[in-house]
């Protein structure tokens, strides 16, 4: 066993033995388990992907006289006004729908650039806050804060999307061509940081991660953080897990590793670079960083006809370019970024050898049992 406080201790003189999860991956086919526990400390992880469920926390500071923004907009996207006076969330997905293309995403990114954004907002004027509208110009130097906050990030796994219907899918998964044409998915692999500690035992509450290209933090379990899926002989939960909520400070973020991006005739999402290292305590984690594309599993799903499972591949499979699925050869293609997944795990890995970056111990752990609950269609009654 090893402790957190030996590993910082170690990157703190610059003698700790840092591997990227791919690095690690290639080094378990000559080393056991027990071998890497001994030779290696740390292991970075990453993604890069389309992440809807994120957004920011905006401050923009008072008027004189001052409004309590109940109606605000942004570059003419509506945003919330449901935070106290100059309070907002900036939602990724959000968009006027007479201009789909561009949205809250896309916003955030503007912001991270130092661009400016036009602010409107209007308020029914109280005592306290009598001014009802106003209309001025905004950026990351002249607000107070600016927070990013994600409530769903990082996904576990997830499935492998393809159509057999005769018609083509619009999806959040792309543009998917009839009958078995082509197949997407969304996932780094041997890379992704939930798939290298699947039972998220280093992985929780007050964990300090890379963000974004900002220093971070997962601040909570993600929303719809689910145990109950079934795993394979490797230990890697078949499809959508677990997941997590990150937090991180805005201003100091890059746009190489956010972006806001229009999914044709879906809508916007974002792309958020995310990278968490693993700290290797003893043989079972370093069991766990060790796993391999050819060992991760994920369900093939048909969304053309609603998310019937047609078969199950592996990401050794689906890097290579093609599938089979039910028969059929299928060509596949990522919406996500494996080479600027590996470019982020390669920065943090910098980041731990130069001694700039240490671990945290998370304060709280994740769930153990989490299951999925769904929405019922019930009938109202009016009272």
């Amino acid at each position: 066993m090893k402790t957190y406080a030996e590993i910082n201790e170690k990157i703190k003189k610059g003698t700790a033995v840092v591997l990227t999860a791919e690095e690690v991956s290639e080094l378990s086919k000559s080393l056991t388990a027990k071998e890497i526990a001994q030779k290696v400390d740390v292991v970075t992880t990453a993604t890069f992907g389309a992440m809807c469920s994120s957004g920011a926390f905006l401050n923009f500071g008072h008027a004189t006289p001052p409004i309590r923004m109940e109606k605000i907009e942004l570059n003419g996207v509506r945003v919330s006004g449901g935070l106290a006076a100059v309070d907002t969330y900036v939602g990724a997905t959000d968009c006027d729908p007479a201009v789909p293309a561009y949205g809250g995403a896309h916003i955030i990114e503007d912001l991270v650039n130092g661009k400016d954004v036009v602010l409107e907002a209007w308020g029914k004027g109280t005592d306290c806050y009598p001014r009802k509208h106003i209309k001025t110009v905004i950026n990351k130097d002249s607000i107070n804060e600016a927070i990013l906050y994600n409530p769903r990030n990082c996904y576990q796994n997830y499935n492998v999307a393809t159509n057999t219907t005769d018609q083509i899918k619009y999806t959040y998964m792309g543009t998917l061509l009839p009958r078995l044409r082509n197949a997407s998915y969304s996932s780094a692999g041997e890379l992704s940081p939930l798939l290298n500690d699947p039972e998220c035992r280093t992985i929780g509450l007050g964990t300090r991660i890379f963000l974004c290209g900002a220093v971070g933090y997962v601040t909570w379990n993600g929303t719809q953080f689910c145990t109950s899926k079934p795993v394979n002989e490797y230990g890697v939960p078949i499809g959508n897990a677990r997941t997590i909520a990150v937090v991180g400070d805005l201003k100091e973020m890059s746009s190489r590793y956010l972006r806001g991006a229009y999914v044709e005739k879906y809508g916007v999402t974002m792309y958020v670079g995310i990278g968490i290292p693993i700290p290797v305590l003893d043989e079972d984690l370093a069991h766990r960083v060790s796993i391999r594309n050819e060992q991760i599993e994920t369900n093939v799903v048909d969304y053309g006809t609603g998310g019937q499972v047609l078969g199950r591949t592996n990401y050794a499979a689906l890097h290579s370019g093609w599938i089979e699925v039910a028969g059929h050869r299928v060509r596949t293609a990522p919406l996500s970024s494996l080479a600027r997944a590996r470019e982020i795990a390669g920065v943090l890995k910098g980041w731990i050898e130069n001694g700039s970056f240490l671990l945290t111990e998370p304060v709280r752990a994740m769930p153990s049992e989490a299951s999925l609950k769904g929405l019922e269609e019930k009938p109202v009654v009016n009272k």
